[in-house]
This record gives structure tokens, C-alpha cells and sequence, in this order.
């Protein structure tokens, strides 16, 4: 332990000098007053420590910050789909609606109901006791407040379009209009004029001052502001690749892997054939240009497309995103998995992925999916 600055060990006070007794003695005498007062310092500085470390010990047994509640004032809160418990404990401390992300978290732990939490928009308090914010958004009846436009994971400019017109009274003609001048929008310079992929996948509150301009222009600073979050400059840099690429990857991502354990092994396949010179031989890009939906395959006729879409005609990434990614895939995007995969192929009987390194270990999965595939409807 270090000794605190002006502090002295009794032990290496200098020894009395032995020269006569009776001034043996006074010297003995006169020196035992600082060794007393250094004693006595050190006992209390130590004591002042000692009652530090218990109280620290007596706050971490006292468990994370908390409102007493009830709480006041209001709030709007938007919780997004598949947020998880941690995001929405972090954006209530954000807001002010709970003391700490971690008292929220705590409490949705001893709430069996947490996990039926709706993606919607909810009108909460300030300040409120943690387990009551989770019984609040936990209650299906107080989700919903207001009017909201949710953009999924993976989902197209004209989906989008088409959800917007749907839930507002936003026009279509409107819309586009914007799109087509994305620099009304504040689409960013990487994006290359095509507002794929930028609008970022989550539930946005429409409110009486909303408009269609402010409303995709929300859209795309949430792509900025998770580009900023997950750095993703820097990442796309280490991996030798633009943020614009990063985008791009992700949003296959989301078509060709549907769950979050596969993202990164998928990226993976994506990088080893890149730094092969294979073609990506990606359905999922193919499909964005026939506008083909509801299953796993192409068909001959469209992969002959001359589209630069079609990875299977080209080799390199597609000239841009095929949807609107989200964290989870651009994450993976930047943190790809380890391993030697160039081919995968969906197990929907066995509800997992299967990575092969060979074209024959690919060919044998590919015959076992068709196999499945005509028995059953879900592929």
C-alpha cells in the first residue's frame, strides 16, 4: 500500500542518539510525540478509507439507482422491433423515464411479461420507479399511443413507400418526389444519390408537425447516427472496404440469414469469395431485381439478367444496398466470423444454416434443402 504524500513509517524515525543518559532520555522522550501523531494519522486515514470501502461495499448491495416514483410529467417513448431489454433500459435512462438502464433491466428480470414488451410508441412518465416502466410497456393496452410508421429489417424503398402511404396521409407522388431529390432528405454522399438502404429499419412517431420531408430525413440520420455509433468509417476501413460496402453486405445479410448466429458466418462467405475473385452468386440480389418473393430460389432464367444486380453474372459486391439493414447485420458486416466458408445453404427442417467449404459438401446440403422443400410450404 502506498503511504499518503507527507506521511512518514514510525519505523524509520531516526534512533535516539546514545551519547549520555539523561540526554538519551529527553531525546526519547521528545521523539515519541511524532511517532504517536504519525500512528494516530495513519489509524485515522485508514479508518477514513475503511469507512469509504463500506459504504461503497453497502452500495453495491443496495443494487442499481432508482426512482421512487410514481413519476410525472410525460414522455414520448418509441420502442423499435426486436429491441432488446438493454437498448430499452439504456433510451428510458436516456429520457429520463428511469434512474438507470440497469434498475430497468433488473426489473424486467422479475417480470415474466418483459418479453411480450410491443414494438409501438407509449406515452410514459418522468421519473418513474423501474419495475413500474416495465409493467407499463409490459401492458399491451398502453402500447400504441399515437400514430406510427414501422420500417422492418431488410425492407425496400417502394416497401417502405407503400407502409407510409398506408399508415399517414402522406401521397406517394410526395414521396418520391423526395427520393428523387435525396439531397432534400440529407441523404449522405456515400449513398450515391439512391436512398436504398439508407432509411433505417425501425418505428418512427408521426406526430401533427410531421411531414414527409422530416420524416425521411429522420430516417436517414438514424443510418447516420448507428453508422456513427458502430464507427463503422474506421471498421469498413480495416477491412478494405467503404462504409457504402459495409451498408451493402448488410443489407444481403438480411435476406440470405435469418438468424443472428449466422450474420457474421454469412459475411464471412462473402469475404472469402471476394478475396477468391468468386462470383457472390447471391439469390437474394438476383430476387432484388425480378422483384421475387415468398422463396429461397431463382430461376434460370432470371439469373441470366445483365443486371449488375445479378451476382452471378458479376463478380465484385452489387452497386449498392437490396433493403434497409440493421444493427445486427451491419454489426456483422464489420465483425465477420473466422472460417474457410465459401457456400451455405438454409436447413429449415433443422431451423439452422449449413456452411460448406467444397462445391460437393455444398451440392449434398442443396439436394437435402430440395428435398424438404417439396413437402413442405415454408420454403
Amino acid at each position: 500500500m502506498v503511504e499518503p504524500d507527507g506521511l512518514q513509517d514510525p519505523q524509520q524515525t531516526p534512533l535516539p542518539s546514545a551519547r549520555g543518559h539523561r540526554r538519551a532520555a529527553k531525546k526519547r522522550r521528545s521523539g515519541c510525540a511524532p511517532v504517536l501523531l504519525v500512528i494516530v494519522l495513519f489509524c485515522a486515514i485508514l479508518a477514513w478509507f475503511a469507512r469509504g470501502a463500506i459504504s461503497d461495499v453497502k452500495d453495491m448491495f443496495a443494487g442499481a439507482e432508482d426512482y421512487a416514483g410514481p413519476g410525472s410529467g410525460e414522455v414520448m417513448v418509441v420502442i423499435d422491433p426486436g429491441q432488446s431489454i438493454r437498448s430499452m433500459g439504456e433510451e428510458l435512462e436516456e429520457l429520463d423515464v428511469v434512474a438507470s438502464a440497469d434498475a430497468f433491466v433488473d426489473a424486467a428480470g422479475k417480470n415474466a411479461e418483459a418479453q411480450g414488451i410491443q414494438a409501438a410508441t407509449y406515452t410514459m412518465l418522468l421519473k418513474m420507479k423501474a419495475s413500474d416502466a416495465v409493467a407499463f410497456l409490459a401492458n399491451p393496452a398502453n402500447a400504441g399511443a399515437g400514430t406510427t410508421v414501422t420500417v422492418t429489417e431488410g425492407a425496400r424503398v417502394r416497401q417502405i413507400v407503400e407502409t407510409i402511404v398506408e399508415k399517414t396521409e402522406f401521397t406517394k407522388k410526395q414521396l418520391t418526389r423526395l427520393l428523387a431529390n435525396p439531397e432534400t432528405i440529407g441523404l449522405p454522399a456515400e449513398a450515391k444519390g439512391n436512398p436504398e438502404g439508407y432509411l433505417y429499419p425501425a418505428t418512427y412517431e408521426i406526430t401533427d408537425s410531421t411531414t414527409p420531408k422530416s420524416l425521411l430525413s429522420q430516417m436517414v440520420a438514424k443510418t447516420e447516427e448507428t453508422e456513427t455509433d458502430l464507427d463503422i468509417e474506421a471498421g469498413a476501413s480495416r477491412l478494405g472496404l467503404t462504409p457504402h460496402d459495409i451498408i451493402t453486405i448488410a443489407s444481403i445479410l438480411e435476406y440470405e440469414a435469418n438468424r443472428d448466429a449466422d450474420y457474421p458466418k454469412v459475411a464471412r462467405v462473402i469475404y472469402n469469395r471476394l478475396d477468391d475473385g468468386m462470383a457472390l452468386q447471391m439469390d437474394s440480389t438476383v430476387s432484388y431485381v425480378s422483384k421475387r418473393e415468398g422463396d429461397v430460389w431463382t430461376t434460370a432464367e432470371e439469373r441470366e439478367s445483365d443486371s449488375l444486380y445479378n451476382t452471378y453474372q458479376h463478380t465484385g459486391l452489387p452497386p449498392g444496398p437490396i433493403g434497409s439493414p440493421g444493427e445486427k447485420t451491419i454489426r456483422a458486416a464489420l465483425e465477420p466470423a473466422d472460417g474457410p466458408w465459401l457456400f451455405f445453404v438454409p436447413d429449415y427442417e433443422n431451423e439452422t444454416t449449413v456452411f460448406s467449404t467444397t462445391l460437393a459438401e455444398h451440392n449434398v446440403a442443396v439436394e437435402r434443402l430440395r428435398e424438404y422443400c417439396r413437402t413442405h410450404d415454408e420454403c
